[in-house]
């Protein structure tokens, strides 16, 4: 089948929206959708300094969601045509640790997820010229009208929802809302600082405030402190003097918990040195470079981690997330602009500047 996709062709060039051919029908557990919406996130831009290890030309996207329209005809995937589903990360659902319940840390899911797919699997993705296309970017390549995915890869979600919106439950609002709800297991009482209020950011911020949690946030843009209060949060510039000690005093002696997503190094110091005794760093966004750790940052218990996609079950976190959103407890929408696939560049011009929040392209062509 033919359809329009966003093709990424070089990693300084612009995206192409082209068209290109999908050269098998789905098998055994596979599923195509037909994208409504996909969010842009920032790991989505990251390739284009990934220094060759993301293979090129690709149809990158990884926050899609839509409807069913063929299944691969395997019985025991619970996922029929016709079904609305949100997709997320991919993994093999059978090393150790997909099989212990946290697929974020499949053994495979560099090579699934960010170097080209399933190693088993060939390209099947084409351009006009008959080129192979580099597929299955987070089993989705979901910058496109359809997606050909495993049914692992999907979460079936309630068809009277808002489908072509939530896509980005399947990534950046989950890993933000996972570190909070999931990692650190936040609730009444408890104290977070989140440093950045990006997308992943406010997620966690929302969480947290669903969660009864005292939040503060740290970002250097006020557009984004102001939204982090309307969700709950105590907004702190991330210039401000004494950061570290303004945080104590706000929450009480210091948080117990901080979440980092600007893999900043002096912020992530600052960070440790608002914790209070036995306080725990998440870290989420990606490292480029030696992190150096302060003297005395990590004594008295404080411990820092890394964290991958919200350490989720999308198919358990998805449902909660879509449940407090119904509720008026986690409002990600409000982040949320959308753009005609064709405008992807906009869209990506947008996030790099601050201006959006979380893009979400819709390949039907509308926007709101």
């Amino acid at each position: 089948m033919r359809f329009r996709a966003a093709v990424l062709r070089s990693y300084g060039d612009p995206f192409t929206v082209e068209e290109v051919t999908l050269d098998t029908e789905p098998a055994g557990s596979e599923i195509l959708v037909e994208i409504a919406g996909c969010g842009m996130c920032r790991t989505d831009l990251a390739v284009r300094r990934s220094a060759g290890r993301s293979p090129l030309p690709a149809v990158l996207g990884h926050e899609g969601a839509g409807v069913v329209v063929r299944t691969g005809g395997a019985p025991d995937t619970g996922i029929g045509v016709g079904d609305h589903v949100v997709l997320s990360f991919d993994s093999c659902g059978h090393c150790r640790n997909c099989r212990g319940g946290t697929p974020a840390y499949c053994e495979s899911f560099a090579s699934l997820n960010l170097f080209g797919g399933r190693e088993e699997e060939a390209r099947r993705l084409t351009d006009a010229t008959g080129g192979a296309l580099a597929p299955r970017w987070f089993g989705q390549s979901s910058f496109a009208e359809y997606a050909l995915v495993p049914a692992r890869n999907a979460v079936r979600v309630d068809p009277a929802l808002p489908v072509e919106l939530l896509g980005p439950l399947g990534c950046g609002f989950l890993t933000g809302a996972g570190a909070v709800l999931n990692v650190f297991g936040a609730g009444p009482g408890d104290t977070l600082v989140v440093l950045g209020a990006g997308a992943v950011g406010l997620a966690a911020v929302m969480a947290a405030t669903a969660a009864g949690a005292l939040t503060v946030a740290v970002d250097r843009h006020p557009q984004r402190l102001t939204l982090a209060e309307r969700f709950g949060a105590i907004p702190l510039p991330a210039g401000t003097a004494g950061l570290p000690e303004r945080i104590r005093r706000l929450t009480d002696g210091g948080a117990q918990y901080a979440l980092d997503t600007t893999a900043s190094s002096p912020l992530v110091n600052d960070a440790l040195r608002a914790l209070r005794p036995t306080g725990s760093l998440g870290l989420v966004a990606r490292l480029h470079t030696t992190l150096p750790l302060e003297p005395g940052t990590l004594d008295q218990g404080r411990s820092i981690r890394h964290i991958c996609e919200g350490d989720a079950v999308p198919g358990l976190l998805v449902p909660r997330l879509t449940g407090l959103w119904r509720a008026g407890r986690f409002p990600f929408d409000q982040l949320i602009r959308t753009y005609p696939l064709a405008d992807i560049n906009e869209a990506e011009r947008d996030c790099d500047a601050g201006r959006v929040v979380k893009p979400v392209l819709l390949p039907g062509g509308r926007s709101r």
